[in-house]
């Protein structure tokens, strides 16, 4: 989004409709800058808006990073939704082919934001183990014959904790790959990970009776 030429009529938009435009944009410049590079004074900027009029949309630099964190989260969440066709292994295979494809696009403000949630900013943290948390329970669908139910697992505490550190070795591997392939073709790593789910998830220990 560009400024508007000068001289042109500047289209005025609802406080909402405006904000949504701005966290937008936000996170496309966030996708090829670090979060730290990405500035309130760039945003009005590129937005052909002063200033003082993203400041009251977003009060400080850090509520604003903030805003585009949750929404690149939100982004990140519905790219990688489970299609409904296909059983648990094809559906699978599909959202850590988006996943792979959504780090490869903004790989910089991704690693920058995974460096920000392992830092010392609380809200950064919550915001991120929020994502992780839709990401990976997703996996335990409920209703018919969904999730890793067709891989014969029972949805136990031990198997979501196994599941989680699925999820931090997927992201991990990724961000890796995606900065050296090391060999390692597109399709053999997304069916590597995979595979990697279903041995990780019958491998949890089996709930034990207390006392």
């Amino acid at each position: 989004m560009s400024a508007a030429p000068s001289g042109s009529p500047r289209v005025r938009l609802d406080p909402a409709t405006r904000k949504e435009q701005l966290l937008d944009l936000g996170v496309e410049m966030l996708s090829t800058r670090d979060l730290d590079e990405l500035s309130i004074d760039l945003l009005a900027e590129r937005a052909g808006i002063s200033r003082g009029l993203l400041y009251h949309y977003f009060g400080n630099k850090q509520e604003f990073h903030e805003a585009v964190v949750r929404r690149a989260a939100a982004d990140l969440i519905a790219v990688t939704a489970p299609v409904e066709e296909g059983d648990m292994g094809a559906r699978l295979l599909v959202s850590l082919d988006r996943y792979l494809t959504f780090v490869e696009a903004n790989h910089r403000g991704y690693v920058s934001l995974v460096r920000a949630a392992n830092g010392s900013n609380t809200v950064m943290r919550e915001i991120y183990e929020e994502a992780r948390a839709a990401l990976t329970d997703r996996i335990f669908a409920t209703a018919g014959e969904e999730g890793l139910a067709e891989f014969g697992v029972v949805d136990t505490p031990a198997v979501r904790l196994f599941v989680r550190g699925w999820a931090v070795l997927v992201e991990d591997v990724v961000i890796r790959w995606v900065e050296d392939p090391a060999g390692v073709a597109r399709d053999d790593l997304l069916l590597s990970l995979s595979a990697i789910l279903a041995q990780v998830a019958v491998s949890a220990p089996p709930v034990r009776p207390q006392g």
